[in-house]
């Protein structure tokens, strides 16, 4: 699976978690919300800065985001 794929579904992932909307997400990321719904959806080559937005405004640290099966090696 490519890494924008494993990345959104981790987002999505942690955002259902947390009961939010993409809209909310996105509010809180400080980012547009069609924007949000093309990286869940692994159609974004996201930057470094707007994987930090994402990242704490799902409230949770660089490794625990990424401490995650689908980033492990095979």
């Amino acid at each position: 699976m490519k890494i924008e794929k494993k990345f959104g579904a981790r987002v999505k992932e942690l955002r259902l978690k947390k009961k939010l909307s993409q809209e909310a997400l996105a509010h809180e990321a400080g980012i547009d919300r069609t924007y949000m719904t093309s990286v869940e959806n692994g159609k974004r080559n996201i930057s470094i800065q707007n994987i930090e937005k994402i990242i704490k405004a799902l409230g949770v640290s660089f490794s625990e985001f990424f401490n995650d099966k689908g980033f492990k090696k095979k």
